[in-house]
């Protein structure tokens, strides 16, 4: 009963497509975004696919392996050296592009799935925008740690406005593959495609003045370092975190994952620019290199000199522009005399005390 009742009321959808005679030979656009949910491989004609390939299911296996690693890795860092903000903003990246990689396993076994579509692509547009938010919050701490006066911006600043900026990327990237992928028709396709596009490129915006800002502040940085005036004027709560190799890389590392995701970027602006239907949409081998490696890189360039190690419990003063231990005369205010060992000791516990460090 349950079997014949199932049949009789799947015979005719609402949309009056018979999911039992699908007409294969109709060209109607519309007919065929409706006939999709009905299709199967070998069932329906490759050109109705969503994308005109299937993705390699071992390769993406593969990345969405290493996503769950770096996940992983992420996670532990964070939780272990308690950088929550920074934590938040990785993790979540990392988790969307492993989402955006199962999906394309799922299109890869579908390939006329709209909502396989839709898991692949949502999650990967918007899970780098996440990922450089962490990158803004740490290059915050390392112009504190070399010395804010060079900087552009106050550190709080590069969170405020890049961050801000990522949202309003986010929201048009999702609204615009949203509105992409479920339109009935290429000119609904087209206007979410341009809204995507738009989002990306004010990513790429960002990520330039960004970069533009982060070389300014190193030339000023090298200029009073040839001149004598840095070192008089760096703050001697880290002279030993500039000391260490460990800073060097984190700052090398920072710079590089920057650097990968601005390349993703501008890839992904060209990949959409023809729309779903372009060739550079349709071509894996260009996504599979341009697309998920330059994120792993960015990811385990942020993982093993995570700025939880590097920094240790002088994450969380770097946060709040804290320069010194109260030796300076203008944190005697603000700050509690402890000794070098002390501050190491209890500097998290002490700066998120109410009343004590600004």
């Amino acid at each position: 009963m349950d079997t014949a009742f199932y049949l009789i009321a799947r015979a005719v959808d609402e949309n009056g497509i018979d999911p039992d005679h699908i007409d294969v030979n109709t060209t109607d656009p519309l007919k065929i975004a409706m006939s999709r949910r009905y299709c199967k491989v070998g069932r329906c004609p490759e050109s109705w696919q969503v994308i005109e390939y299937r993705p390699n299911i071992a390769g993406n296996v593969i990345y969405m392996l290493l996503f769950l690693a770096l996940f992983g890795g992420q996670l532990w860092y964070g939780v272990r050296n308690k950088t929550w903000s920074f934590m938040g903003t990785m993790c979540a990246g990392v988790l969307g592009e492993a989402v955006g990689y199962i999906g394309r396993i799922m299109l890869s076994l579908n390939p006329f799935s709209m909502n396989n579509f839709l898991v692949n692509l949502i999650p990967l547009t918007i899970a780098p925008a996440l990922l450089t938010a962490g990158i803004y919050l740490s290059f915050g701490r390392v112009t504190v740690a070399i010395d804010a006066e060079h900087s552009r911006l106050k550190h709080r600043m590069y969170t405020y406005i890049f961050v801000g900026c990522d949202v309003l990327a986010l929201v048009l990237q999702a609204i615009g593959g949203g509105m992409a992928a479920t339109a009935k028709d290429k000119h609904g396709s087209r206007r979410g495609v341009n809204i995507m596009i738009a989002g990306l490129i004010s990513q790429v915006i960002t990520m330039t003045l960004f970069l533009a800002l982060w070389a300014d502040f190193a030339f000023r940085v090298r200029r009073a370092k040839i001149s004598g005036r840095l070192s008089s004027t760096q703050p001697p709560l880290y002279d030993h975190l500039r000391s260490t190799k460990n800073f060097t890389f984190f700052q090398w590392s920072l710079f590089a994952a920057t650097i990968l995701i601005y390349v993703r970027c501008i890839y992904r602006v060209a990949e959409l620019w023809d729309g779903f239907s372009g060739d550079l949409a349709n071509h894996e081998a260009t996504f599979m290199i341009f697309e998920g490696p330059m994120i792993i890189l960015a990811v385990a360039a942020l993982t093993f000199f995570h700025p939880g190690r590097v920094f240790s419990d002088l994450w969380v003063p770097a946060g709040k522009g804290v320069r010194s231990m109260g030796k300076l005369a203008e944190d005697q205010a603000s700050s509690v005399h402890l000794t070098e060992q002390e501050w190491n000791n209890t500097a998290y516990q002490r700066v998120v005390q109410p009343g004590t460090v600004v």
